[in-house]
């Protein structure tokens, strides 16, 4: 790529310089419909006058270009270009008395927003002799190093005659669209007199979707033009004056096609509601192709979105079928606060929610309640399923390697009962949570506390008419009545907007000269492994990729992982460790990053934790599953035949069918326990030491917080293992803060790249298969178990994933 650029570099100015055709100008007599020099504004010609152009584009354009030269009457004289990104084609029609000429010219460009070449071929029919046509061939090139300058060049080579080349500079005093000052110049052997040679002018933007354009050539020429936007369709004119200030004639067009700021939204100021439908699951990540749900970030974005839409005043939200954890909830409730700052409204539909659902809802000006529905402030627990007794019966056996006293991820298999060092780190979490929701419902609902309670431990239920007396809800209606509700509250019919259709979605880039820099959001998402879960045999690619490249500027990591595999989160903590000081790293953990997930955390230069993150955990246990008599009831048996005395610790059968691993024959005999203590706490130790590292806190002090405790967000802030109480945009403004980023002026990027369809989803219902999305985050039993047997005697920071993901 770079040795075409640079030989298209050359060729072009080789070209400039070289012996020019002594006729009139090629380029200003092709191009008297552009407003501007091609790389002053917007996308020039589409091509037509420098294919480089085409490298800028983002989606499909038509234009349409008419000019009264010769008749006032009369269409002699039109363009019309048609463009895609990186692909181009144009036909201008000209006429004078009887005679016409059609010019056709077909581009093609390739390179990127910084950096493009082009090349286009021309022809014509009609009268070509008179008009002076010969088959056309241009090269061109648009180079925008950064925001401040735009600097293109193009080469034009008739058949049969000598070339002419052809630069321009556009510079932006403030880096964006409001102004542009341009000049450009036409190199050629010999000028004929009053011909045009150079121009210079300005295009200003005041006002989204309102340009100004002026321009005035060597030869006393002007040229005066106003375009209009109204998004994807647009409206220009240009009156082209002679040196004594007389009209000579007027061009026009017609714009439809990707979609542009636009001149209408002054005309449309809070008469609009955005509409958010939440049915199903949100993930993190969603498929390429045919996949609806909603993601975090997505929803995030479109929530910011609508708060600085002038013509958005609310949002109205239909909650019916949702499906969410505890942290993400919180988030959205949070980006909804943000959201009413700006004297905004929120109207929330429910029909059946929990305690959960109710506390979203509680955030809005407005809560409507199915006539049908019902609320549920059943409150908060954290539970598990022990299968100590289940194992015994089938003849399985297991032994737990428990050395710290709150590390309790193997105390479904070992017991019946919760620990007390688990009760009591769980009873904490449960307070932390339920105190954060009764606080938030009460603010914005306007309860006590002991209202709160009481609704909680007495009635708890709620039906449609207990909860207008309760004043938990506002009103009653079904979701299609919705809109008539918001105009009789507002005293105004308004209008409704699909939130992909806001206009920060809707914008173009050209009010970026250049490839914007970059914000990286990396995802470290389920169970710590290498090939499954958070994948780091992969992940740990992206994540040093993010580190090499020079356009990503910050990397924000987004942790939602109960831990397992050391050696999974170690390789993604070593490359941060590695790596430190290059850019900022943002860790953002979501509903669960304890354990292997907070192993992934520590390197991170500021770590940001929702109130409800289920955090820390800094600890590892282990376990063993053995057979006691299951081989024995199934009627299997096993030989051997051995070198070393430990050669059959792990050898045992598998269970066929269900496709789960070996279940070894014996426990470890006391000189294998040894070995597996000293290996546990030689891993704790290794594990405190990286986090004082890390968050440079003293080991003894990092040792008395850990032990395998897990802590809610609240807790971390006070022990100093989380710097900030935010959600993932938290996260992501911190990283704009640190990099000096300016809001509108980079680019999100999502790593590792969605996945481009849902293939399971494919084989639904076939067969009794059952498929899942790989971006949503649940417990699996049957997963969680080969997961343990294929890591058995693994020493493992790992939490209790079935009580997490359920």
């Amino acid at each position: 790529m770079k040795r075409l650029v640079y030989f298209l570099v050359s060729f072009i100015f080789f070209s400039l310089f070289s012996t020019f055709a002594q006729s009139n100008s090629t380029f200003y007599n092709r191009n008297y419909f552009s407003l501007t020099s091609p790389g002053a504004m917007k996308y020039g010609l589409y091509g037509f006058d420098n294919p480089a152009v085409l490298s800028t584009l983002n989606g499909l354009n038509l234009q349409f270009n008419w000019s009264d030269y010769n008749s006032k009457e009369k269409l002699n004289n039109w363009g019309l270009f048609a463009a895609v990104p990186n692909l181009g084609f144009s036909m201008v029609k000209m006429r004078s008395g009887a005679f016409d000429v059609t010019d056709y010219n077909f581009a093609l460009a390739m390179g990127n927003k910084s950096i493009s070449t082009g090349f286009s071929y021309g022809w014509s029919d009609g009268n070509r002799t008179v008009f002076n046509r010969r088959n056309l061939y241009t090269v061109g090139l648009l180079i925008r190093p950064f925001k401040y300058v735009s600097f293109g060049a193009v080469g034009l080579f008739p058949e049969s005659r000598t070339s002419e080349g052809y630069v321009d500079l556009a510079i932006r005093p403030f880096g964006n669209e409001w102004l542009s000052v341009f000049g450009d110049y036409l190199f050629k052997k010999q000028y004929f007199n009053d011909e045009q040679r150079w121009s210079a002018g300005a295009s200003v933007e005041l006002l989204s979707g309102l340009r100004l354009v002026g321009r005035y050539f060597n030869n006393e020429f002007i040229t005066a033009g106003l375009e209009v936007s109204l998004g994807s369709l647009s409206f220009s004119g240009q009156g082209h004056f002679t040196k004594n200030k007389e009209t000579q004639y007027n061009t026009y067009g017609i714009r439809i096609g990707e979609n542009d700021r636009s001149f209408w939204k002054y005309f449309n100021k809070n008469d609009n509601y955005a509409e958010f439908n939440l049915l199903g699951q949100v993930n993190y990540q969603r498929y390429k192709w045919f996949d609806n749900s909603n993601s975090l970030r997505t929803l995030l974005e479109q929530i910011k979105a609508a708060k600085e839409d002038i013509t958005i005043s609310g949002i109205a939200i239909n909650t019916s079928g949702m499906q969410i954890n505890k942290e993400m909830l919180w988030e959205l409730r949070e980006a909804l606060k943000n959201f009413k700052s700006a004297g905004k409204k929120v109207v929330v539909y429910v029909d059946r929610v929990n305690i959960d659902g109710y506390y979203l809802a509680s955030i809005a000006d407005k809560i409507v309640l199915d006539p049908m529905g019902q609320i549920i402030l059943e409150g908060y627990l954290m539970g598990r399923t022990f299968y100590k007794n289940t194992l015994d019966k089938l003849g399985i056996g297991f032994t737990e390697w428990r050395y710290f006293k709150y590390k309790s991820a193997e105390e479904s298999f070992s017991r019946t009962d919760m620990s007390e060092a688990d009760a009591e780190q769980r009873q904490k979490i449960v307070d932390e949570v339920y105190n954060l929701v009764r606080n938030d419902i009460c603010n914005d609902r306007g309860f006590t506390r002991e209202q709160f309670d009481n609704f909680v431990d007495s009635n708890f239920i709620f039906i449609a008419g207990d909860a207008i007396k309760k004043h938990l809800v506002d009103t009653l209606a079904r979701w299609n009545d919705v809109k008539d509700l918001i105009a009789k509250w507002d005293n105004d019919k308004k209008g409704y907007k699909d939130p992909n259709k806001l206009e920060k979605f809707n914008l173009p880039d050209d009010n970026h000269w250049g490839e914007k820099p970059q914000i990286a959001v990396i995802y470290a998402i389920g169970a710590c492994a290498m090939d499954g879960g958070i994948n780091a045999r992969s992940l740990v690619n992206d994540v040093q990729n993010a580190f090499d490249n020079d356009r990503i500027k910050a990397i924000v990591l987004r942790v939602d992982s109960p831990g397992g595999d050391a050696l999974a989160s170690d390789l993604i903590a070593e490359v941060m460790k590695k790596n430190k000081g290059k850019k900022p790293v943002i860790v953002s953990q979501g509903y669960v990053a304890a354990s292997g997930g907070y192993w992934l955390s520590m390197y991170g230069d500021t770590i940001v934790a929702a109130p409800n993150t289920i955090t820390s955990s800094i600890g590892v246990i282990g376990g063993w599953f053995y057979n006691k008599e299951l081989k024995d009831k199934l009627g299997f048996t096993t030989d051997f035949v051995k070198k070393g005395k430990h050669a059959d610790l792990g050898f045992g059968f598998s269970l066929p069918l269900i496709n789960i691993g070996l279940l070894p024959d014996r426990d470890l005999t006391k000189e294998e326990q040894t070995q597996s203590e000293f290996l546990l706490k030689s891993m704790y130790r290794e594990f405190i030491t990286k986090v004082s590292e890390g968050r440079k806190l003293s080991y003894d002090y990092v040792d008395s917080i850990a032990q395998g405790r897990v802590w809610a967000g609240t807790d971390g802030i006070k022990l100093k293992i989380v710097d900030v109480l935010g959600g993932l945009d938290d996260a992501i403004m911190i990283a704009k803060q640190k990099t000096g980023l300016i809001e509108g002026e980079y680019n999100l990027i999502e790593l590792p790249e969605p996945s481009l369809f849902n293939f399971s989803a494919l084989l639904g219902g076939m067969v009794g298969i059952e498929t899942d999305n790989k971006y949503e985050i649940k417990y699996d039993m049957v997963q969680d178990l080969k997961f343990r047997l294929e890591n058995n005697g693994k020493v493992m920071p790992l939490l209790p994933i079935m009580d997490l993901y359920k």
